[in-house]
């Protein structure tokens, strides 16, 4: 008996899975999905703190393996939410493949993805008030480097930062999900475990955009902004820091970043494995 499931299989376990969270309660949604916000903070916070310290008088040194560190330690945050289980809105974009089949309603899946969207973003935002604002964890280089992660999401690229944004998102997503599938076509727990850790070591290392994980990393660099000691290592004025703000955490990052995570993941996975592995099975059963 093989110990993982076959990607026919696992395709069609997808619909047994998009049904499940379909019929979910809000209430239970609504808390999972916060549980899966803090899941990602947890992972987002120890990125930043690996990231800190790899400068020599400004210059950064050893960049690339600097960031494939980084997007080792980041793998925790999927392993937190796939094996003790909660709601993520990037992987829950694999609904689409009980969408396409008929299985689940547009409806339902726009239900489950706006309810576990905020629970994620709640979940992250406190994640980041208690490390960022209280726990005087950011007060120092590890602030600082919270502050100029949050910053480069909103004001890099200049004109073309939100195409530029979107793609990366895309990018994203498609790793993310097929992590995701990976994880769930394993039937142990270390086999999910290497199944989540090289995609998303991967599309961290490469500098994509994940909404979640965002949600998280701005208002940690928001919060820190309070921090004097933080604000001087950042080596930014604070005028500067003016375009680091709620409103630009919106504006110039999640929303651009959520629908560009939609597209790599629910239409380059969910529709694509849906078209190749389940299409026209529901009708040839009957």
């Amino acid at each position: 008996m093989s110990n993982f499931l076959t990607p026919a299989e696992l395709a069609k376990t997808f619909v047994g899975i998009s049904k499940a969270k379909a019929t979910n309660t809000i209430s239970k949604l609504f808390v999972l999905g916060i549980l899966a916000g803090v899941f990602i903070g947890f992972a987002a916070h120890l990125a930043t703190t690996v990231a800190t310290g790899w400068t020599i008088g400004g210059e950064a040194v050893l960049f690339g393996l600097q960031k494939f560190f980084v997007g080792a330690v980041f793998s925790v945050g999927l392993m937190l939410v796939v094996i003790p289980g909660s709601e993520l809105f990037t992987g829950n974009n694999l609904m689409t493949i009980g969408a396409m089949n008929g299985d689940i309603t547009w409806a339902q899946l726009l239900r489950n993805w706006i309810i576990v969207w905020i629970g994620n973003l709640v979940g992250s935002i406190f994640l980041a008030w208690m490390i960022a604002a209280m726990s005087g964890l950011t007060d120092g280089n590890v602030g600082a480097c919270a502050i100029n992660i949050a910053y480069g999401k909103v004001t890099a690229g200049g004109d073309s930062h939100t195409m530029m944004f979107f793609f990366r998102a895309i990018g994203c997503n498609w790793l993310v999900c097929l992590a995701v599938m990976m994880a769930v076509a394993s039937k142990d727990i270390g086999g999910k475990v290497l199944a989540i850790f090289f995609p998303i070591m991967a599309f961290v290392t490469s500098g994509f955009e994940h909404s979640v994980a965002n949600m998280y990393f701005i208002p940690a660099g928001i919060f820190s902004k309070a921090y004097a000691n933080a604000v001087t290592a950042s080596g930014k004025t604070l005028e500067a820091l003016d375009a680091l703000n709620w409103g630009t955490m919106f504006s110039q990052n999640v929303f651009i970043v959520t629908l560009g995570n939609i597209v790599g993941g629910a239409v380059f996975v969910g529709i694509v494995y849906w078209w190749i592995y389940v299409r026209g099975k529901k009708e040839a059963e009957a």
